[in-house]
Order: structure tokens, then C-alpha cells, then sequence
């Protein structure tokens, strides 16, 4: 399924994996859980004080560490496949 298809499909989703203070390592495993049951999941990123990584980088950090595909990011929200 191309991007754009995959877009289209992610955008009335629910989100159901939350980032927060404890960053992408509190997460890792519930997304590659998640992905395993779902076909598109959606993550928010909760906005970093101080100029911590901004969502983009967050977001292809998470996509490498669980063998996901960054689908994309709007915002502070990421959609994987």
C-alpha cells in the first residue's frame, strides 16, 4: 500500500501510544506490540521543554528501534506501519 493510501486510512484513528517524560524507551516495546496486532498505529509526542528533540527526530528514532515504517508526522503526532 503506497504512503498517500496509508495517510488517508491513519488520519480518523485514534491515538493509542502516548510519549512522554519518559521518552522513547518507555515505549519501544508497546509500539512493537501494538504494530504486531495493527496494521497503523498513531503516537503522540508530548512537546519537549527546554529543546529537547523535536517530533520529527523523535519519531524516526522510534521507526528504527521497533522496524517500523514512519508513515508520517503532523504536529506532535506520528503514524507508523
Amino acid at each position: 500500500m503506497d504512503r498517500q493510501a496509508l495517510r488517508k486510512r491513519a488520519h480518523d484513528l485514534d491515538v493509542t501510544v502516548w510519549v512522554g517524560a519518559g521518552g522513547i524507551d518507555a515505549v519501544v516495546d508497546e509500539l512493537a506490540g501494538q504494530l504486531e496486532r495493527r496494521d497503523l498505529v498513531k503516537v503522540r509526542f508530548l512537546s519537549a521543554k527546554g529543546g529537547g528533540p523535536s517530533t520529527d527526530e523523535q519519531a524516526e528514532v522510534l521507526a528504527e528501534r521497533t522496524g517500523a515504517t514512519l508513515v508520517e508526522t503532523r504536529g506532535h503526532t506520528a503514524v507508523f506501519h
